[in-house]
């Protein structure tokens, strides 16, 4: 009885429409749904690029040659004998260093180095140079999917160049600064990132 109750007041509450045509009304909902998901990505993007866009330009605008790097020439020599991960996702990576320390979970707030490029190399963001590492709690959309895909299966202490494809990369473009290229939406961009430490954990914690 309380559930047609509940029923005929949706439909009290609903359109001409709906009351009209009430399976119409119940279609319609997956397309909401959908629209929801699309928000949510854009939302995730938008974070982590409103963060870029508010740090200082400079060190980008550093000669390639001289900007801090997470991977050197003999680290990234060594990555191509590494094993390279594919996920179901699509995302890849290839582990320099492989963590010894505790794992980062969904949920966890951690805090990282990282140095994002294009596929060419063009460095758009470097968290070296900025003197500063980067805080973020994973699994919550708080940076692009890929990269939070990545962090979910890294340990402290670990060094991971990840490949992110465009599915799972910025949604909307970030625009080029002073030394700095422009990163398309939905291209792919790799990042090195190194997993500093979760706090609140000691190395002994699991």
């Amino acid at each position: 009885m309380l559930a047609k109750q509940a029923s005929q007041a949706v439909v009290r509450r609903g359109s001409a429409g709906c009351r009209a045509v009430r399976v119409r009304c119940s279609a319609a909902r997956p397309a909401d749904a959908a629209r929801a998901t699309r928000r949510a990505t854009l939302h995730q993007g938008a974070l982590l690029a409103a963060s870029l866009a508010a740090w200082p330009a400079s060190a980008a605008g550093l000669p390639q040659q001289e900007q801090k790097q997470l991977c050197d020439a003999a680290c990234v020599s060594d990555l191509e004998s590494k094993e390279l991960v594919t996920t179901a996702s699509g995302l890849q990576y290839r582990d320099a260093i492989v963590g010894t320390g505790p794992q980062a979970q969904v949920g966890y707030q951690v805090v990282v180095h990282y140095v994002a490029s294009l596929p060419n190399g063009r460095i758009f963001e470097n968290s070296l140079e900025r003197g500063q590492p980067f805080d973020v709690r994973v699994g919550t959309g708080q940076v692009v999917a890929g990269l939070d895909e990545a962090l979910t299966t890294m340990r402290v202490g670990g060094l991971r160049r990840v490949y992110v494809p465009g599915p799972l990369s910025f949604p909307k473009p970030l625009k080029a600064a002073a030394g700095r290229p422009s990163v398309p939406a939905n291209s792919a961009v790799v990042f090195d990132v190194k997993l500093l430490y979760i706090p609140g954990l000691d190395a002994d914690d699991e």
